[in-house]
């Protein structure tokens, strides 16, 4: 356990680091500006150092790498969310913020040495074919896609492709032991940005949402229309680990809690231009209470949200300080299929707050591992560790104090459960063995319906009982209580069998922030047996 706890704070650090580098790509508005016109001195001086290099060195040298060397270098000296997007990333970032792609549809793992399928996204290419979950994909075309090591970006590469066109597959469907041959004709898969959503309990309805893309609105509008069609008086917005994305996207999301004419954000360039967003009258959820949920990786698009309900007294803000990231960028094509995205603006919540943390012009190392400091220095155990700076604070109209200079700090403070970490390496070994085990009885869970998995869920103590048995026989550590074990167990194998919105009904019931929801909504708290 105290070796778990020693790594707590670089497993946050890692985690947290990895998912706001890849908000630094998201948060942008989109652009098709190209530079690099050698229409000046210093753009011509670059063109003909590359000429140089290409026809007069000594040795032969990749000149395209070398100038992706010199393009990285030249950003890292700016600041941490600038950041170059080689050609080989671009397609495949741009398919995360489109919210689509175009491809089979499934979800898939190494299992062993084959190809299989975890997941049929519903409605898609493959599940139109017939694909089932546990499926393994022996060939694709004339691709042999088992028995030996395969990287997945040549997985991906055979397997997506222009729409309508065809794929034929041979695939051996390990429940019925038989071979199956079928021909999968590709077309558009969505990516959904909305994990979850259902109500806690008559009143009180509950929407994830994992990044900002171009879906992402009429995701959550959608959400949001079925889940007051269902009773719901009150919504927990829960925006944890989300790093960001569109700016417009979270202005338009925004816009559906604030009443006309409230400032949602502004934002300054470096010309000194102003820009503001303001709501309209079209929100559809201005009225009733919302409760915003924050943690360390919420960042960007996500703290424009909670700054804009915050400073005009909407909403209760829960949780731990955001990450503090308050500059927006946008997408300038370099020409070869190649761009940067790059910082052209601040943004400042509606009391004029920025809440971009500091960073240093010569490098970034230390921006991200500030995420360490915060776990050492007591603030995600205690809000009073939390240090804000007194010539940073305004004053919302209703007289609450807020604070500048690093993130949003919550109304309502919530710690980190260090036991969950402690428990963490189980949350990730589990997986594993729930689809292995999954897998060897699908039959089993084939026409299981939801109400009897959650009151029946191993009563017998036969899962719990062969998890312990697989652990000890790799010789890995047990670490955690059988009440935890048996949790997780359960609400991962509802994600296996069933949905992520299954996973979140059972995994939310435990949840330190939600609790929090239910005792200042002060509405009866449903448990699922």
């Amino acid at each position: 356990m105290n070796k778990l706890k020693t790594y707590l704070p670089i497993i946050i650090g890692v985690c947290i680091a990895i998912g706001v580098l890849i908000g630094s790509y998201l948060n942008f508005n989109r652009s098709t500006t190209t530079f690099l016109g050698l229409n000046n001195p210093n753009e011509a001086k670059i063109k003909r150092l590359i000429n140089y290099i290409q026809y007069d060195y000594v040795d032969k040298v990749d000149t395209d790498s070398l100038l992706d060397v010199a393009i990285k270098n030249m950003l890292s000296k700016l600041d941490p969310h600038s950041v170059y997007l080689p050609a080989s990333q671009r397609k495949q970032i741009d398919e995360q913020m489109d919210g689509k792609f175009v491809g089979v549809g499934i979800q898939f793992l190494m299992f062993k040495d084959s190809l299989t399928v975890s997941k049929v996204i519903p409605n898609g290419p493959s599940a139109k074919a017939g694909l089932l979950p546990g499926d393994r994909i022996l060939l694709a075309d004339k691709d042999t896609l088992f028995g030996k090591k395969l990287k997945n970006a040549f997985i991906i590469k055979t397997l997506k492709g222009e729409a309508d066109t065809k794929v034929a597959l041979t695939i051996y469907r390990k429940s019925d032991n038989k071979f199956i041959k079928t021909t999968v004709t590709r077309g558009e898969v969505p990516i959904k940005s909305v994990d979850a959503f259902y109500m806690l309990n008559d009143s009180l309805g509950y929407i994830k949402l994992n990044k900002f893309t171009s879906t992402s609105y009429s995701e959550f509008k959608s959400a949001l229309s079925q889940l007051k069609q269902e009773g719901m008086k009150s919504l927990v917005f829960d925006l944890r680990g989300n790093p960001g994305g569109y700016l417009q996207v979270a202005n338009k999301i925004a816009d559906e809690f604030l009443e006309k004419d409230k400032l949602i954000v502004s934002t300054k360039n470096k010309g000194g231009l102003i820009e503001k967003t303001f709501a309209t009258s079209s929100g559809s959820f201005e009225k009733a209470p919302v409760y915003v949920l924050i943690d360390e990786g919420s960042a960007s698009a996500s703290e424009i949200i909670a700054g804009a309900l915050q400073d005009n007294d909407r909403g209760t803000i829960i949780g731990r300080r955001s990450f503090g990231k308050g500059l927006v960028q946008r997408e300038m094509s370099l020409g070869d299929g190649s761009s940067v995205r790059l910082t052209t603006a601040r943004y400042y919540t509606p009391t004029g707050r920025s809440i971009q943390k500091p960073y240093n012009h010569k490098g970034n190392k230390g921006y991200f591992n500030e995420l360490e400091k915060r776990y050492h220095n007591g603030e995600l155990v205690n809000a009073n560790s939390i240090k804000v700076v007194d010539s940073l604070k305004f004053v919302t109209p209703k007289g609450k104090i807020v604070y500048g200079g690093g993130g949003i700090v919550p109304d309502v403070f919530v710690p980190i459960d260090t036991t969950s970490f402690v428990n963490n390496f189980h949350f990730n070994y589990i997986n594993n063995f729930i689809f292995n085990y999954v897998d060897n009885h699908r039959n089993e869970f084939k026409d299981v319906a939801f109400a009897d998995f959650n009151s029946n869920f191993d009563a017998d103590n036969a899962i719990y009982n062969t998890y312990l048995k697989d652990i000890k026989r790799n010789k890995l550590p047990k670490g955690a209580l059988k009440a935890q074990l048996k949790f997780y167990l359960k609400a991962l194998f509802a994600r296996e069998v069933f949905s992520e919105n299954k996973f979140y009904e059972i995994y939310n019931q435990k949840d330190a922030m939600i609790n929090k929801v239910f005792e200042l909504n002060k509405a009866p708290k449903v448990t699922l047996q």
